[in-house]
């Protein structure tokens, strides 16, 4: 019997070769190379929707062990303004959000609006047709990265928090949607371990609210 096993293990083997490396080789590029998200709450609208597939690269801050989170390599580290996607061990599943401070900076939020080691960031309206009643889109202007943040009229729990300093080894990380994320608000500081990539750029969007159609206006649209 072993041997009918062994003989059968063999000749699939040998029909089967490349495709076993083929599909070995493009797991370990996932997971250590370059990947892509699915993202399936609105946390960084408008920034990001649901539906996008946004593109990760994983090269990005770390050259890791495949499918760990150990560090081979530092390329760098990530900085204000990017947007990151990290493995939450306490929210136990993969999160999207944008890094507002990096270790020692000193961050506070007044109805809405950031402070970050003393300079309070500037805010511009902006006119969007899709934001909701009730909401309202501004320009903020993060340390020289530029992008837009969602706002609830009425505030919410999440608009205030005390000043913080971010303790060394950790970022503070915030969603664009900023009365609709569980973010550094809710879950703490995010561990730089727990940081597997960064993204720039949506691959594809799909359209929940249209039978999955893709949404042409969202193909390799840069964030």
């Amino acid at each position: 019997r072993n041997n009918k096993m062994n003989l059968w293990l063999k000749k699939v083997w040998k029909e089967n070769k490349s495709l076993v490396v083929f599909v070995s080789l493009m797991l370990v590029f996932r997971s250590a190379v370059a990947d892509w998200n699915d993202v399936p709450t609105g946390s960084m609208k408008p920034t990001i929707v649901e539906g996008d597939r946004i593109l990760v690269n994983k090269m990005a801050y770390d050259i890791r062990v495949p499918f760990t989170h150990i560090s081979l390599l530092k390329m760098s580290d990530p900085q204000v303004g990017d947007i990151i996607i990290f493995d939450s061990e306490v929210a136990d599943k993969k999160l999207v959000k944008r890094v507002i401070g990096t270790p020692g900076d000193i961050i506070s939020m007044t109805n809405n609006v950031l402070s970050i080691n003393g300079q309070t960031l500037h805010y511009k309206t902006t006119k969007n047709n899709n934001s909701p009643v009730g909401y309202k889109d501004q320009t903020e202007q993060l340390n020289g990265v530029d992008h837009i943040v969602r706002l609830n009229n009425q505030g919410s729990q999440l608009s205030n928090f005390n000043a913080v300093t971010v303790p060394k080894g950790y970022y503070l990380a915030l969603g664009d949607n900023r009365d609709n994320s569980a973010d550094s608000r809710v879950i703490g500081f995010v561990p730089r371990n727990e940081i597997v990539g960064r993204s720039k750029k949506v691959v594809m969007s799909l359209d929940y609210d249209d039978y999955f159609l893709p949404r042409a206006e969202r193909f390799l649209h840069s964030l």
